[in-house]
């Protein structure tokens, strides 16, 4: 008898290579099933909907990149370091994440219409998650650096890093990580910490 839990990974593990690296839209449910070996009620099973499917990748994909970005904090000491970190953590997550096409939750944004007013969309409240998660942390971090105005520092870092995963996709500039750390370095150093 297979092993739930192991078939639950391998449907994560190709509705995440398939919605990005096709697309969400472009891929349905019986791909997904074909792709993991798996009867498509077996995925229904698992996940009720392609819509849980999705928020379940990005649910899991946000878990490994917040312990990536948490271990990049905890490798260096110094404040300043530890807000440049988030750099450091998109090189080690990009280096052990599946291979995908570009940032999954930038990806589903693009892909997906914004819910209405008033209404919920568990996908895109994962999204704006991810979102208040990372400026949040920016700006804790920013206190702890130092910064004259968190908040605007953390805008900017944030800046930087959609900056760099947009790159990555794009191919240009070469080394999108390393440009944007710097950049980063120079907004710490010169003290332009206000919007």
């Amino acid at each position: 008898m297979a092993n739930p839990q192991h078939t639950r990974n391998r449907i994560l593990d190709a509705g995440e290579h398939l919605f990005f690296n096709e697309g969400i839209a472009a891929t349905g449910v019986d791909r997904v099933a074909a792709e993991a070996d798996v009867a498509i009620v077996t995925l229904y099973k698992h996940f009720g909907s392609k819509d849980n499917l999705l928020r379940e990748v990005l649910s899991r994909r946000l878990a490994a990149w917040t312990h990536h970005w948490d271990h990049a904090i905890n490798a260096v000491e110094s404040p300043q370091e530890r807000l440049l970190a988030i750099f450091d953590a998109i090189e080690a997550f990009r280096a052990s994440a599946g291979p995908t096409q570009w940032c999954c939750f930038l990806a589903t944004a693009s892909e997906r219409p914004a819910p209405e007013a008033g209404t919920s969309d568990p996908v895109f409240d994962l999204i704006d998650q991810d979102t208040h998660e990372v400026r949040t942390r920016l700006a804790d971090l920013a206190r702890g650096a130092r910064c004259a105005d968190p908040d605007a520092m953390a805008s900017m870092l944030l800046l930087l890093y959609n900056g760099v995963l947009s790159s990555l996709l794009r191919g240009a500039p070469s080394e999108p990580i390393t440009h944007a750390r710097r950049t980063a370095q120079v907004l710490l150093d010169s003290g332009t910490d206000a919007a």
